[in-house]
């Protein structure tokens, strides 16, 4: 399965796509909001999750390669994983993209398609998206993507040995 738009293509992570993914993982500016960048063995396991979670659930995370130039991050809808029970059972949109792709909307249009995925043809009713607080550019995303802001949904919690401090964007379906 795969997803089109414009500049963009979105189709399921591969085993192949294991040195792009951590190469973007050891990003320190890109990993800014998680504290540190991951190891390859992080990034691996990441991979292999977000492979695996999209063979289960027919979606998930995917990556993104922008026509003609490669590999650029990654974008899509997950249940919200228990250790951010507090936003009770759901789904999430995410997204990382290399720093090379920032600016250029990638992000915006990726979400956009796998919002339309997500309600048209999945049914989901609200897709929320969080972030760290000082994540202006997520924050950016989020509101071009016409979500709103959920301060009563903000949570934090622990992960890494890191407290994160999340503040949470909603939207229903139309």
């Amino acid at each position: 399965m795969s997803i089109e738009t414009d500049r963009l293509v979105l189709r399921p992570l591969l085993p192949s796509d294991g040195d792009a993914f951590a190469e973007m993982h050891a990003d320190a500016e890109v990993m800014r909001d998680y504290g540190a960048p991951f190891t390859r063995a992080e990034s691996d396991a990441k991979l292999e999750r977000y492979a695996e979670a999209f063979a289960r659930l027919g979606y998930g995370r995917m990556a993104v390669d922008s026509r003609g130039g490669g590999f650029v991050g990654y974008v899509g809808i997950l249940p919200i994983h228990e250790r951010h029970v507090s936003l009770g059972a759901g789904v999430e949109v995410g997204w990382r993209l290399v720093r090379s792709a920032w600016g250029q909307g990638y992000a915006t249009e990726a979400a956009r398609a796998v919002f339309d995925d997500g309600f048209r043809l999945r049914g989901f009713r609200e897709i929320i998206a969080f972030t760290a607080r000082d994540n202006l550019r997520s924050q950016a995303v989020m509101v071009r993507l016409g979500m709103a802001r959920q301060p009563m949904r903000d949570f934090t919690f622990e992960a890494n040995g890191r407290v994160y401090d999340s503040i949470v964007y909603a939207q229903a379906a139309p």
